[in-house]
């Protein structure tokens, strides 16, 4: 099999484990606390955070692993689990190498950037839908 295509599927099976966890657990920490705060989607993304550090830390320093690892476990699964925590690395990594004025701008345009996309998203899916 071409190791391309072997990628993808990595990337695949792992984002697919990854969506279903994201789902579990979010939904179980959700009905566990009946509170007005995203607590699931907190805890995801929290937890997420965590496990691509200490995944790509992993992975950077056992240098004898299969670079297939890392298209399954931080790219498939925790990004299936969580796109946050891949924004909290590359903002890291901008950090780490000094941009203080990109990782500043990544995070405050995505999140301005972003609310508006939901916002105008909200808007155009009503209209389709009436």
């Amino acid at each position: 099999m071409p190791e391309h295509v072997t990628r993808y599927l990595l990337v695949g099976l792992g984002g697919g484990l990854g969506s279903m966890l994201r789902y579990m657990v979010g939904g179980y920490a959700s009905s566990r606390m009946n509170a007005r705060f995203p607590y699931g989607t907190f805890l995801v993304n929290c937890t997420g955070c965590f496990l691509i550090g200490l995944v790509v830390a992993v992975l950077a320093e056992r240098t004898d692993l299969s670079p297939n690892w890392r298209y399954l476990i931080p790219i498939g699964f925790i990004g299936g689990y969580t796109t946050f925590s891949s924004f909290e690395l590359e903002t890291f990594r901008s950090v780490e190498n000094g941009e203080m004025l990109i990782a500043g701008l990544y995070v405050s345009l995505s999140v301005v950037i972003g609310f508006i996309g939901v916002w105008l998203g909200m808007i155009a899916g009503k209209h389709v839908a009436s």
